[in-house]
């Protein structure tokens, strides 16, 4: 016999005692038992937790019917998996169709067979069961892919960075920077997570830049400008055309991050917000950190010069609604900074 904690939980729903009295009797020894006499308790009842592994549900009940319960119980995405076998009186062919037309995985006609209800209960749970075990496997192998495909990206942004940067510790304060950015503008929460995990892949395209560009210590002169602003379409490219959200993202970053609101950017010369919102997010956080952090070409700047030279690109190299946006989440983004610090920059 089982445990009383590994038992199942049946809930039985009947407005008449001596039919709940019954059907306990029948399943105690084997099922925890709830009961409800009326529809609105078995649908409380079976949205708390923890929630019963299956539902006993009369149809002939006043107020609200058992079937009214049921398409409630199946409208409901927390409720919906529960199954559901009908107790009746009613014996007609259309009665048991409308039964599991409304989502009921049984139908038992009443005078009750004690040893029927048994093997009902038993092999329906057994199917639910299975059924769950499955699940938590497909969301197990789910989750360890998405979690494998973002530190891929991850990595991938890094690999970028640490041609020019020591650590790569880049990629992921101006990842933290665009989803502050994108939280203040109150989108969904998976439109800013998606965001956090692109924004790493901005810069994929330098990979395909030759050092004697990329790490050059002073400016660089016309034929390596032309150069380095291959980068956005390389990583275009190297990412490619998918239909996940993410990469899809990701190469939209990595095409438009270097674009401005006046039109002066590159690669398209595109111009306010026929740049993605996402490209104008990123244009942010990426230049905020490029400034407050060493490059080969130069020193890190203060945080308060950083933001001068913000302020001086809003309405000609940044979206001006975003870099007030910036400003209200500074706080923050001073918090990430300081998180993964390279070097300790004072303002002057």
């Amino acid at each position: 016999m089982n445990s009383t904690r590994n038992k199942a939980t049946v809930l039985i729903v009947d407005d008449t005692p001596e039919n709940i009295d019954l059907l306990g009797g029948i399943l105690r020894s084997e099922y925890k038992i709830k009961i409800a006499m009326d529809g609105q308790n078995a649908l409380r009842i079976a949205a708390s937790q923890p929630q019963p592994d299956m539902i006993l549900l009369d149809v002939m009940m006043p107020d609200m019917d058992g079937y009214e319960v049921c398409r409630r119980l199946k409208s409901n995405p927390a409720t919906a998996p529960i199954p559901v076998i009908f107790i009746t009186a009613r014996s007609e062919v259309e009665d048991e169709r409308k039964g599991i037309e409304m989502g009921a995985m049984d139908y038992i006609v009443k005078p009750i067979s004690p040893p029927i209800v048994e093997s009902r209960v038993r092999s329906h749970l057994a199917l639910y069961n299975h059924q769950r075990h499955l699940e938590n496997i497909v969301r197990e192998r789910t989750e360890e892919l998405i979690g494998t495909r973002l530190e891929i990206i991850r990595r991938l942004g890094r690999a970028a960075e640490f041609r020019d940067n020591e650590t790569g510790l880049h990629v992921i304060r101006m990842s933290h920077y665009a989803r502050l950015i994108a939280q203040s503008l109150n989108i969904s929460d998976e439109w800013t997570e998606l965001i956090f995990h692109a924004a790493p892949m901005h810069d994929i395209g330098k990979i395909g830049i030759p050092d004697r560009v990329l790490l050059k210590p002073g400016r660089l002169d016309e034929e390596e400008w032309v150069i380095m602003r291959t980068h956005p379409h390389i990583g275009s490219d190297i990412i490619g055309d998918h239909d996940s959200e993410l990469l899809r993202l990701s190469r939209q970053i990595a095409l438009t991050h270097h674009e401005k609101w006046d039109g002066s950017g590159y690669p398209q010369g595109l111009q306010k917000k026929d740049i993605p919102l996402s490209g104008r997010i990123v244009a942010i956080a990426d230049v905020f950190d490029a400034l407050t952090s060493k490059r080969p070409y130069k020193e890190a700047w203060s945080v308060t010069k950083a933001l001068e030279i913000i302020d001086q690109g809003s309405e000609s190299h940044f979206d001006p609604a975003l870099v007030s946006i910036f400003h209200g989440i500074l706080p923050e983004a001073l918090e990430i900074k300081k998180r993964y610090a390279e070097t300790d920059i004072t303002d002057p």
